[in-house]
């Protein structure tokens, strides 16, 4: 039967696919048998999927129409049923006609393309034989990426053109937001002879990765980066004792840090109600005991160890100094260690300043942070070491870090205007808000309860604290 034919009907016979297969135009062949069926024998080149909203919503409206679409299940009910829902958006879908049980060549066995795990990937990063494949549509890619990938879609994919610019002499790496558009496209490459593996989780994965490095020394600051994110959060050591200020997802890792450092954690805090990823400020309490200590100034919906403007706290032979620096929330706070660092949450960037708008009182919580900055951040000494809470996606490390000074600070250019200047711009400024802030802001309120497994899809996508970065 010509290809015209096939176009026409509706269900293929097991010839009819095999054919289709053994030539080199575009195809997909998904899978719609259970993950333990498939295991046990597929068509070569079938792509295990699991037919649910998720899939209607983000894989299929990336599959080009003009690519040949065949689905298999056992006995081709199913598959039978969903080729007919793909049809009616447009797509050229097609089933096996008695599914699996009717196919008579050979199979191969075993589990989809190998992924590669979001830590991993981090520690391959570095090597200049990885080549990062993003195939979502460009709009998102600009959004946010992992440095270094590149940006081809899904729909563009089986375009000639740009499989021939896909090096082979290198470990090529397929990125999606979650994986299923990444696998899609795993299995295309294959039709084409090139090999390569998925992001596991995708960038939602990626988002959860955490990176150490030390950062001072004498209190020691070990700093952990969000490395999907750009979120920083610090452990500072004093003697055997450490604090940790803004933890992030996942918690364990800061029982790792602390058992390196002989330390056990005795204080956590947050310098503010965080809206753009989830506090891991109750779990970590939760695994070490620690005391848990918050803004007394922010409106909580659990009871704290509160803390307020000018308050101390010594932990070893260290001492910590809050200062209450709202503008970012009305109950920011600042905390600056043994006068030598100052941890500045989302009050004072290395590259810019927090946003005021995501409370919506814009104007005046801009007079607020203007007040903040002039009033008391920029007042430290000039010497003093900032470490924020955030950098954004242009900022580089020095020697890994993610620092500044006030002396460096007070170069920000908006930090040279009056009060009456600072507020106009800072409010005209309109960026897009992170993604799922309100129901995040909730979540660190205590108003509605965090099921874990969520955190990643709640954190993927940019962190937008800044009034100019977008990570």
């Amino acid at each position: 039967m010509t290809d015209q034919n096939i176009a026409k009907k509706f269900g293929v016979t097991p010839d009819e696919l095999y054919n289709l297969l053994q030539k080199k135009e575009p195809l997909l062949l998904f899978d719609l048998s259970s993950q333990d069926a498939y295991n046990e024998g597929h068509i070569n080149g079938a792509v295990h999927a699991v037919c649910d909203a998720r899939a209607k919503d983000t894989i299929m409206p990336k599959i080009p129409k003009n690519v040949k679409l065949v689905l298999v299940d056992d006995d081709g009910t199913i598959s039978e049923e969903t080729a007919k829902m793909m049809r009616s958006f447009g797509l050229d879908a097609h089933y096996l006609q008695g599914g699996m049980k009717n196919w008579n060549k050979d199979l191969v066995k075993g589990s989809p393309p190998t992924a590669i795990t979001p830590d991993k990937l981090w520690k391959k990063m570095q090597d200049q034989n990885i080549f990062l494949l993003d195939v979502r549509d460009s709009d998102e890619f600009s959004d946010f990426n992992i440095p270094g990938s590149v940006n081809i879609s899904l729909s563009d994919l089986f375009k000639f053109e740009n499989i021939s610019n896909i090096p082979r002499d290198k470990e090529i790496i397929t990125i999606c937001p979650h994986g299923n558009m990444a696998m899609v496209a795993t299995f295309a490459l294959a039709r084409n002879g090139i090999k390569s593996h998925i992001l596991e989780g995708g960038l939602a994965g990626w988002s959860q990765v955490l990176n150490t490095v030390k950062a001072a020394k004498n209190p020691t600051v070990i700093q952990v980066e969000k490395v999907g994110k750009g979120c920083l959060s610090h452990v500072i050591v004093s003697e055997d004792e450490a604090i940790v200020i803004d933890p992030l997802y996942p918690a364990e890792k800061y029982l790792e840090v602390a058992r390196q450092e002989g330390a056990r954690i005795t204080k956590i805090i947050d310098t503010h109600q965080h809206a753009d990823h989830v506090s891991a400020a109750q779990q970590l309490a939760n695994l070490t005991g620690a005391t848990m200590h918050e803004s007394g100034l922010e409106i909580w919906n659990r009871s704290y160890d509160f803390l307020d403007d000018k308050q101390e706290i010594t932990f070893g032979k260290s001492r910590l100094r809050v200062i209450h620096t709202p503008g970012h929330t009305p109950g920011s706070l600042s905390y600056v260690v043994d006068e030598k660092y100052v941890f500045t949450g989302d009050i004072l960037f290395i590259e810019s300043i927090g946003r005021p708008d995501l409370r919506d009182k814009a104007e005046e919580f801009a007079g607020q942070l203007y007040d903040s900055l002039h009033n008391k951040l920029l007042k430290l000494p000039s010497n003093m070491i900032v470490f924020p809470t955030h950098h954004g996606v242009s900022i580089k490390p020095v020697d890994e870090v993610f620092s500044t000074t006030i002396e460096k600070a007070k170069e920000h250019d908006i930090l040279k205007l009056s009060k009456e200047e600072f507020v106009k711009q800072v409010v005209s400024v309109t960026i897009p808000r992170p993604m799922n802030y309100q129901k995040i802001i909730q979540i660190n309120k205590g108003t509605i309860p965090l099921i874990q497994t969520d955190i990643p899809n709640l954190e993927l996508g940019p962190n937008r604290c800044s009034i100019t970065a977008n990570r």
